[in-house]
């Protein structure tokens, strides 16, 4: 099975895990938020997606990539909006304000548009979505704070605690083996941050247990197999997943020892940042060298070598399938 037909089972499996999740949390494990807050966070995510569609699809005079199949299509088109605002409602926490989920979704949805690169020649969004709405809202807002971790487990004990964790795992290892690919990421990430723990401590004499405690929650596990391996927003490569990971983890242990708050989500988002940075230099010397052989050779003019190929609608964003990096 190929990157693009893995696409749409991969995000129909994780819309659903995460559907379910947050089900079950509002109304059996007593989630801190209330259902307010996921049914406004999906309005949110669903109408900047349709927005967002039909006013690329009238810019570029196109039809509207939902309009083109079934129902069926309509709600694949939205599987990428509903996987962000139930992640981005389910991990804040705002006590019983709602605006800020509204808000922190919006900025979701935004960084698909206005953040992009041209990664192998098609231009992608380059930040996690719902990592960025919750890592935005965090910095800009002191008094948001991240779920209660205990929220997840609070209702359940004994062998029902191990049941929860063997299920996240279980069925993050499935998604993640068979769908998205990312075990390489997924280990480099749980071994840096094990190695990252052990370094940070033994330099400034601190607890090395108390350092490996996040390792045990479920906030961890669900960081882990459905926030960092997004597969539209990390490498493909195994050598790139690996560095990636690594690289989450390295910037997590220095914020650590910087004293900087909810690092797991800054440090994703710096590393997401940082990378595409990089291909945003790879493809300005790309073009400059391209331009320059252009001229050189006088294949062509100047003028044509400044014209630009047309790129892909947002459309054509959201549906298409992931490159290869």
């Amino acid at each position: 099975m190929t990157t693009k037909d893995n696409r749409v089972p991969a995000l129909i499996r994780f819309a659903s895990a995460i559907t379910v999740l947050n089900l079950f949390g509002h109304f059996y494990l007593g989630f801190e938020q209330s259902v307010a807050h996921w049914v406004v966070a999906l309005l949110t995510a669903y109408t900047l997606e349709i927005s967002f569609e039909v006013l690329d699809a009238k810019i570029n005079k196109r039809p509207i990539a939902f309009m083109k199949g079934s129902f069926k299509e309509f709600v694949y088109f939205l599987l990428p909006a509903h996987i962000s605002a139930s992640a981005v409602s389910m991990l804040l926490f705002t006590n019983e304000r709602i605006m800020p989920v509204v808000f922190a979704t919006a900025i979701a949805m935004l960084s698909k548009v206005l953040f992009r690169v041209n990664i192998n020649g098609k231009p992608r969004h380059f930040l996690n979505p719902s990592n960025t709405g919750i890592g935005a809202m965090l910095l800009i807002f002191p008094w948001v704070g991240v779920a209660p971790p205990y929220q997840f487990s609070e209702a359940t004990s004994g062998w029902a605690d191990w049941l929860l964790v063997c299920i996240f795992m279980t069925l993050g290892s499935l998604l993640n083996a068979v769908f998205t690919k990312k075990i390489p990421l997924i280990l480099a990430w749980v071994g840096g941050f094990f190695l990252q723990a052990v370094i940070r401590t033994t330099i400034m004499d601190t607890s090395t247990i108390g350092a490996l405690m996040p390792m045990s929650g479920i906030a961890f596990l669900l960081f882990t197999f459905y926030m960092i391996s997004d597969p539209a927003t990390t490498p493909i490569t195994k050598k790139g997943q690996i560095i990636f990971g690594a690289s989450v983890a390295a910037v997590y242990g220095i914020m650590m020892s910087l004293h900087i708050v909810f690092a797991m989500f800054i440090a994703l988002m710096t590393v997401c940042t940082a990378r595409g940075c990089y291909y945003w230099l790879v493809d300005v010397f790309a073009s400059k060298e391209k331009i320059q052989s252009t001229l050189k050779t006088g294949k062509v003019s100047y003028k044509d070598t400044l014209t630009h190929i047309k790129e892909p609608s947002y459309g054509a964003m959201v549906n298409g399938s992931i490159p290869n990096l």
